[in-house]
């Protein structure tokens, strides 16, 4: 297969590869939602809010305090993607307008239009990171006011609407998170397709390690749920 001809073959497989995986990493998520690390979290955020929320006069400093720390992590990857963003437009701008670089490291397709469309590939990929991550600090500043109004234990209609958003921005920061991992392949191919390639397939092996779980972690998730439970039971027995 001649150098130019990689580009079409290796690109659009890796990529085919990496979305094959996602896709079924959001089925599992929607399915067997506790197989996943993004499943038990969302399941253990659920929780949390409600046993925060049994007590918002109480609890509203910690409340505050944790929403706080993730309003901090999503404006960091907002930062670094906007600022990633600029700098690689001005980089590609002025490469346009300069002569043609040696490419003794590149291997594959070296026309022009190939260069601009593997630039604008990893600009778009940190714009689509900073909106998501922007969409995610909005929805944490929504439940900072809302899990500290003074809700009872049994309107659980209020408390569902909290978590319910909370576990949507944490989504909207997981889909941030994994534009910057869209974003390593794309690299890569800036030195051809073959290795482009190998990271999609390398990358697609770590996450799979990385957003799975085990049964011992499921089992000691379920043991600590059932345990949280029980002892709000007994609270509020107490009150009653």
């Amino acid at each position: 297969m001649e150098e130019e001809q990689l580009d079409f073959v290796l690109v659009p497989l890796g990529l085919f590869l990496f979305a094959l995986y996602h896709v079924w990493l959001l089925f599992t998520i929607l399915r067997f939602p506790r197989r996943t690390v993004i499943g038990l979290n969302a399941e253990s955020r659920h929780q949390w809010v409600f046993s925060m929320m049994t007590d918002p006069l109480k609890n509203g400093v910690l409340i505050v305090q944790t929403i706080r720390n993730n309003i901090m992590a999503s404006t960091l990857l907002a930062t670094t993607a906007i600022t990633l963003s600029s700098l690689i437009s001005v980089f590609a701008s002025s490469k346009s307008e300069s002569s043609n670089p040696s490419s003794q490291l590149f291997y594959g397709n070296k026309t022009a239009t190939i260069s601009s469309i593997k630039y604008f590939s990893i600009l778009l990929c940190f714009l689509v990171a900073f909106l998501f991550n922007v969409q995610s600090i909005r929805y944490y500043a929504h439940v900072s006011f809302l899990a500290t109004v003074p809700t009872w234990k049994d309107n659980k209609e209020s408390i569902e609407y909290v978590a319910r958003n909370l576990n949507r921005g944490s989504f909207f920061w997981s889909v941030g998170l994994r534009a910057f991992y869209v974003s390593f392949p794309l690299f890569f191919w800036i030195f051809g397709p073959i290795p482009m390639f190998v990271c999609c397939c390398i990358l697609s092996c770590v996450l799979y390690f990385l957003d799975t779980t085990s049964s011992f972690t499921q089992n000691l998730h379920s043991l600590s749920i059932r345990q949280v439970t029980k002892s709000d039971d007994v609270e509020l027995a107490g009150d009653l």
